[in-house]
C-alpha cells in the first residue's frame, strides 16, 4: 500500500525526475529539532541540506535566528532570506577572502563568522578586513578525530587562538567542534564518543578563558550527535544539525533513535520495460546523490525488494519479480540515502501540502556564486 504521508493527488504538472518536499513532514522535522534542543535559541542549523530561502524563513518564524552554512552562496542565500547571524563553517582562502569582504559590505546588518585552523589564512583574512575597514568573527576549528579540517587542542591551538584575538579586523568567535566521525548506531556508544571529545574541548575552552581570551560560543555536532549535545547543559553551546530538515534513508538506517522523517522524496516515472523482470525509470545519477555505492543510492518504499542493477546518467534499471505490474508512465517514489547532494542536483523542489502541489521553491544556494 502507498505510504499515506507521501500522497500526491495530481502529478500532472510535475516533471520527473523531481524532488518533492512534503511540507507537513518538513515542519514536523523542524518542530522535533526544537523539541530536542529544548528551545530554538540553542540551535544553529546547517543549511547545506536544503539550500532554500523559504526553509530558512520557516526556521526564522520558529525563533531559530542563528544559522550555519558551508559556502558563500549559502551565506548570501541566508542573508537574503532575512538571517542576521550567519556562521560560514569553512576556512577561507584565495578569492573567498575578498568575497567575505563583499558579503559584509552588501549586507551590513548581518553578523558573519568563519572558521580557521592555520596562521597564514588568519593573517590574510585580517589584512583583507582591515583594508576594508570591517571586522569578522573567527572560530577556531577543532579536530576531534575526523582529520578533515581543524587543529587538535594543545599549545598550537592556543597560539592560533591568540593570533585570532590579536589580529585587527578579527574577533575571537569561539570554537567549532564538528565530529562527523561519530557514526555509531547505538545511542549509548555514540554518546560515549561525544562525551570523550567534549571532555577534551571544555578544559581547552577554560584554558583560553583563563588566559583572558573570550570564547563566546562553541558550535558543536552534526545530525547524528545532535541529541547527545542537546543533553549537555552549557550556555555557550550551539547545536548545528543539518540533515534533520529533510532527513534521508541513510540516516534512518544509521541512527534509529532519531525521530525525523524523510520529507524530501524523489518522484520518478517508468520509461521502459526492457525485460520480464526489469523496469527502467527516469531516475539517473544526475538526479540523486552518487556517493552511496551503486545499487544502494535509493529506497523504494513501494518496491522494497527491487534490485538496482544499473544506473546511468538518465536511467535506473530495477530488477523485480513484480515488473509486469508496471507500464511506461507509471510512477514510483524513492527516498535518497544521501539527501544533501541530491538536493543540489535540482534547480527547484516541488512543494506538496495536504496531498496537493502548492508551489515550487528554488534551490538557490546550489550555485557556487549568487551575486558575490
Amino acid at each position: 500500500m502507498p505510504d499515506p504521508r507521501y500522497r500526491i493527488e495530481d502529478t500532472g504538472e510535475i516533471f520527473t525526475p523531481a524532488l518533492i518536499v512534503f511540507r507537513e513532514l518538513l515542519e514536523q522535522n523542524l518542530d522535533a529539532m526544537i523539541r530536542i534542543a529544548g528551545r530554538p535559541d540553542r540551535l544553529r542549523p546547517h543549511c547545506k541540506t536544503h539550500k532554500i530561502a523559504e526553509i530558512a524563513q520557516l526556521e526564522l518564524a520558529r525563533g531559530i535566528v542563528k544559522h550555519k552554512c558551508a559556502t558563500l552562496a549559502e551565506a548570501e542565500m541566508l542573508a537574503r532570506a532575512g538571517v542576521r547571524d550567519i556562521f560560514l563553517a569553512y576556512n577561507l582562502v584565495g578569492p573567498n577572502l575578498g568575497r567575505a569582504v563583499r558579503l559584509l559590505q552588501s549586507y551590513p546588518g548581518v553578523r558573519v563568522a568563519v572558521t580557521a585552523d592555520h596562521p597564514r589564512p588568519v593573517a590574510a583574512l585580517g589584512q583583507a578586513m582591515r583594508e576594508a575597514g570591517l571586522s569578522i568573527d573567527v572560530l577556531l576549528d577543532i579536530d576531534t578525530g575526523m582529520h578533515r579540517t581543524g587543529i587538535e587542542v594543545g599549545p598550537q591551538a592556543l597560539a592560533l587562538y591568540r593570533q585570532i584575538a590579536g589580529t585587527p579586523g578579527l574577533q575571537s568567535g569561539g570554537l567549532h567542534v564538528y565530529d562527523g566521525q561519530h557514526q555509531q548506531s547505538a545511542l549509548a556508544e555514540r554518546s560515549a564518543a561525544v562525551h570523550a571529545s567534549w571532555a577534551r574541548v571544555v578544559p581547552f575552552r577554560d584554558q583560553l578563558r583563563a588566559a583572558g581570551l573570550p570564547v563566546p560560543r562553541i558550535v558543536a555536532g552534526g545530525t547524528g550527535t545532535f541529541p547527545v549535545y542537546a543533553a549537555i547543559d552549557d550556555p555557550t553551546l550551539e547545536l548545528s544539525p543539518g540533515t534533520t530538515v529533510f532527513y534521508d534513508a541513510g540516516y534512518t538506517d544509521a541512527f534509529p533513535d532519531l525521530p525525523f522523517q524523510a520529507a524530501a522524496v524523489l518522484l520518478t516515472r517508468v520509461v521502459s520495460r526492457p525485460g520480464p523482470d526489469r523496469v527502467t525509470v527516469d531516475l539517473g545519477s544526475k538526479a540523486c546523490a552518487a556517493d552511496p555505492p551503486a545499487g544502494r543510492r535509493l529506497v523504494f518504499p513501494e518496491l522494497p525488494e527491487a534490485e538496482q542493477v544499473l544506473q546511468n546518467e538518465e536511467h535506473l534499471i530495477l530488477k523485480t519479480p513484480r515488473a509486469e505490474q508496471f507500464q511506461p508512465g507509471d510512477e514510483l517514489l524513492a527516498i535518497p540515502r544521501h539527501i544533501c547532494p541530491t538536493t543540489a542536483l535540482h534547480k527547484q523542489v516541488y512543494v506538496v501540502s495536504g496531498g496537493r502541489l502548492v508551489g515550487r521553491w528554488d534551490v538557490a544556494a546550489r550555485d557556487r556564486c549568487l551575486t558575490i
